[in-house]
């Protein structure tokens, strides 16, 4: 499975979450054996010859992309949270969307000083979402040593948001 035939099974909706926003839709991805798997490989290969202590998964596709990539990592995985769902002690912070403001959250004990971390996410947007994560690991003591999107949204330049580390994405818009 190559980013190609991934790209073919991602659908796009217009208008969502509001007017003026295209969606890109892993769901049909997720859905097909093949394809979820060719974009798990395709993930976690990039990053095979890495040290990597712990895979963040950012709310809620990262969830489904970040745990298996971290299970073929050998490492361990922390969710990031949108308010009020994780039960312990937490840091937040705030973060500018494409299309408003959101906070996120995680646990205080998520990550070590100086563990290695990969943060991983479906989509990089405007970078907002990933920079708000890097601030928490940062705050934490986690060294990030890449973020892995499955999409990214090239003209909205999210990228810009995240120097000084390895962004790796596999399809392009």
């Amino acid at each position: 499975m190559n980013a190609a035939d991934l790209k073919s099974n991602i659908r796009s909706i217009p208008d969502f979450p509001i007017p003026g926003i295209l969606f890109r839709d892993i769901t049909p991805v997720l859905q097909d054996p093949a394809s979820l798997e060719g974009a798990i490989d395709m993930m976690a290969d990039a990053y095979k010859d890495t040290k990597i202590d712990v895979v963040v998964g950012i709310e809620a596709r990262g969830y489904i992309l970040g745990a298996p990539i971290a299970y073929k990592l050998g490492s361990g995985f922390v969710p990031v949270r949108k308010p009020g769902k994780l039960p312990f002690d937490k840091i937040s912070v705030d973060y500018q969307l494409e299309y408003g403001t959101n906070t996120l959250e995680m646990h205080s004990d998520a990550v070590a000083g100086g563990q290695r971390v990969l943060v991983v996410d479906d989509l990089l947007a405007t970078g907002g979402t990933a920079s708000a994560v890097r601030e928490m690991i940062t705050k934490l003591g986690g060294t990030i040593v890449g973020f892995a999107f499955l999409i990214e949204l090239a003209a909205l330049d999210g990228r810009a948001k995240l120097p000084g580390v390895d962004v790796k994405t596999f399809i392009t818009y």
